[in-house]
């Protein structure tokens, strides 16, 4: 028996956990149990059929295998409880809809979450507890780091760097780079919704618009 958690119960975690059950279904393994592990001490005990448990409850369970995905879009937040489910000795599990595509040559690192309609082409290498929400996807020779967020429907192209953290809004477009000179966006940046990216963005840069720029910000009256 193994038991499968998905952390975070929210809006992104119910979408997740109904397709997570659709991969394992697809294995033909059926001796498994999957839950919600939430600690929301507001949240119900049972969300959309599943049951929900804290991580202590989560850890007492009595099934001895135990695996985890986490399902909340804040970086540093994922990297907390994905450090802790690892100390308290559950194992990560990649979630691929049925329908996420993989091409050829990628080195995926452990953790990923592929939504529906997601694709990922040839020679991709992406890091820890990557989440590409639907319809995005990530184009050949891309470089991604740890805990980065895709919302839906990102578009990067080929030969771009994304660095640990950053945070990418619904219909980004990251324009392709070279293999000399890619398109770099650097540690911590957010890249916000509908903007178009056409050349590298800092570290903790925060862009909008098309081109996108650095968001301004309003000097207080």
């Amino acid at each position: 028996m193994k038991l499968y958690g998905i952390v975070g119960a929210g809006g992104f975690g119910r979408e997740v956990i109904a397709f997570a059950e659709m991969m394992l279904k697809s294995f033909n393994d059926f001796n498994y149990q999957l839950v919600f592990v939430d600690e929301d001490l507001d949240c119900p005990k049972v969300v959309n059929h599943y049951p929900v448990m804290t991580v202590e409850e989560f850890f007492a369970c009595p099934i001895e295998k135990k695996f985890f995905n986490i399902a909340i879009a804040n970086y540093s937040n994922r990297k907390l409880l994905a450090e802790l489910m690892l100390k308290k000795g559950a194992a990560p599990f990649r979630i691929n809809a049925p329908n996420s595509i993989e091409l050829h040559a990628n080195s995926i690192a452990e953790g990923a979450i592929f939504c529906p309609f997601t694709t990922v082409t040839s020679n991709a290498i992406i890091g820890k507890y990557f989440h590409a929400n639907i319809y995005s996807y990530v184009a050949h020779d891309c470089v991604i780091g740890d805990y980065v967020t895709f919302a839906p429907n990102v578009q990067c192209n080929g030969s771009v760097v994304i660095e640990d953290n950053v945070y990418v809004g619904t219909g980004a477009i990251i324009r392709q780079g070279t293999p000399t000179k890619p398109i770099v966006i650097g540690k911590g940046a957010i890249v916000g919704m509908g903007a178009v990216v056409t050349k590298s963005i800092p570290a903790f840069e925060t862009v909008i618009g098309n081109p996108a720029q650095p968001m301004k910000r309003k000097e207080a009256v």
